[in-house]
């Protein structure tokens, strides 16, 4: 199962028409485009230019129009005023998803020039971040009364419907019991399956049939609130990506060509080899770079000779993009070390993961209150070590309040988190795991006595995400039906081959990395993680604040 892949092939579809090509797209399939391909690959494709289907453009009646867009009403009411003031000389129009016939009425009676050469509905309804990895990019769609908003919830229905027929997948669906939300999905998806059934009719290449497991971000509340120590998760928590992107132009003395940088695993070696490595690996390793580029650029000091000249140049490309990797992961590393000392993230991390992984409340309490009053020590990991804390210690009414009263004292903002957090995902929270740190425990002491991954003797990566048990579960075939249901009680196999596991409320880097390590120690399985979001601190924390706000 490979998301990227199954994008990437859509879409080469869509633009094979000789000829050149205008790609009108909307706001959200630029970003499913983007995901998926760098703009060079694409111009390859003789595709030359893009233009959003809602912006003002010139007639090019000698161009193709190439229109990639979702089956919104925005995008329908703009794709029939183009179709009635034609601005190419011919459409060719592919959807992400299902075209309701409504739509398609009002677009044939728009196309009063006859321009259009065809209509196609394709499913890549998903921003596709790497092979195994995939969201919807949807902020704040958990409700603490389990109400979804019935726009978002056929917006990730038809999202993983879409993501299924992409891969060739006709899953049997389990969802997390405790939780409303995911009942309520998993019932919707597998109500949206059988009405489109079909385009469900393609044949299975095993006899075991692929699963659909939906969980609740409350399930795990731990795992988005810590601090983290892989290159690719750092760089979310620290610095945040969005789809892909990162936003440098606040780096102190950053480089104007530094200012937004593409960290994307299909088109950049040094990522792709080092996004789950640990901070101080990758410092050795850009050293390693570093050198490696010195030596290259020596090499091309002494121009000399006619053949010398021709070498540099067909080397040219290689040595530019050999360049820009070093040039933008030197930025990266220098960032986030920056931030690492600025703000005391060893002393705060370490503190992390003892409240998450394991039961000493006396001594790491004395570290908790030194660190909730000094002075390098941010405001917003002040919050998050108290959260921690309530989320494991949360009968300690006395000691909370100690805590809540120091962060007053010290002038930090937004404590109100704590209380928010304590209704959404608190011990009496009936979507949480009932063993949420007594598993962690567990999984820490046996990762610590086996070697586990790479790194994790590591005081700072010692946490392990849920999801971990849960897909050790899957692989010995003892996942809880109890716990994680099958839709209308069908039951289904044992073990299984192919899984898709979505998380409502957004998933993590943390949890993709898990992912992408099972795949990798379990080759008899494949496994592709899709969320809401992609969450990180600052995310998961507007998330529980807005679901506390519509619960007032």
């Amino acid at each position: 199962m490979d998301a990227v892949k199954a994008v990437q092939d859509y879409v080469t579809k869509m633009v094979q028409p000789v000829g050149m090509k205008a790609l009108l797209l909307d706001d959200e399939t630029m970003s499913i485009l983007s995901m998926a391909f760098s703009q060079s690959e694409i111009l390859q494709k003789d595709v030359f230019l893009f233009e959003r289907i809602t912006n003002p453009r010139e007639p090019m009646h000698h161009l193709t129009a190439i229109c990639f867009l979702r089956p919104t009403q925005a995008s329908i009411d703009a794709l029939a005023t183009e179709l009635r003031h034609p601005k190419y000389g011919h459409y060719y129009i592919y959807f992400s998803n299902v075209l309701k016939p409504t739509m398609l009425e009002k677009l044939a009676e728009a196309d009063e020039h006859e321009l259009v050469v065809e209509i196609q509905e394709y499913f890549p309804d998903y921003l596709a971040v790497n092979r195994w990895l995939i969201n919807f990019n949807l902020k704040s769609v958990l409700d603490q009364s389990a109400a979804w908003d019935s726009l978002v919830l056929d917006r990730v229905k038809l999202g993983l419907g879409a993501l299924c027929l992409s891969l060739r997948k006709r899953p049997m669906i389990r969802f997390q019991k405790t939780s409303e939300v995911c009942q309520r999905l998993a019932k919707a998806t597998a109500d949206f399956m059988s009405a489109e059934r079909s385009l469900f009719d393609f044949r299975q290449t095993s006899d075991v049939p692929p699963i659909l497991l939906i969980i609740d971000r409350r399930y795990d509340p731990v795992t988005p609130l810590l601090n983290q120590w892989t290159y690719q998760s750092m760089v979310h928590e620290l610095l945040g990506v969005v789809n892909n992107r990162v936003d440098l132009s606040k780096v102190p003395n950053i480089n104007k060509d530094l200012r937004e940088i593409v960290i994307n695993a299909d088109q950049d070696a040094f990522f792709q080899q080092n996004m789950f490595l640990n901070f101080g690996e990758i410092g050795d390793n850009i050293r390693q770079l570093v050198n490696k580029f010195q030596q290259t650029t020596k090499s091309h000091e002494h121009l000399d000779t006619i053949a010398d000249m021709k070498k540099f140049v067909e080397n040219y490309p290689a040595f530019k993009a050999m360049s820009g990797t070093v040039s933008k992961h030197v930025a990266v590393v220098g960032e986030l070390s920056r931030l690492v000392e600025a703000q005391h993230l060893l002393e705060v991390s370490e503190v992390e993961q003892e409240l998450a992984c394991q039961d000493n409340h006396t001594e790491v309490l004395g570290k908790l209150r030194s660190l909730l009053v000094h002075v390098k020590v941010k405001d917003t990991d002040k919050l998050r070590l108290v959260l921690l804390y309530m989320l494991r210690y949360e009968k300690q009414d006395s000691v909370l309040r100690e805590l809540l009263d120091t962060l007053e004292q010290q002038g930090v903002q937004g404590i109100e988190i704590v209380s928010a957090m304590r209704r959404y995902a608190g011990a009496g929270c009936a979507s949480r795991c009932k063993e949420l740190f007594g598993e962690r425990t567990a999984v820490g002491r046996l990762k610590r006595l086996v070697g586990g991954v790479k790194g994790v003797e590591n005081i700072y990566t010692q946490h392990a995400p849920v999801l971990s048990t849960i897909l050790d579960q899957m692989s010995k075939g003892k996942l809880p039906e109890a716990v994680f249901p099958f839709v209308n009680d069908q039951g289904g196999p044992e073990r299984f081959q192919d899984v898709i596991v979505f998380f409502v409320g957004g998933c993590t880097y943390e949890e993709s990395r898990a992912v992408e390590l099972f795949n990798q120690a379990n080759p008899g399985m494949r496994v592709l993680l899709g969320g809401t979001s992609i969450q990180n601190f600052s995310s998961f924390r507007e998330d529980v604040l807005f679901a506390a706000s519509k619960n007032r």
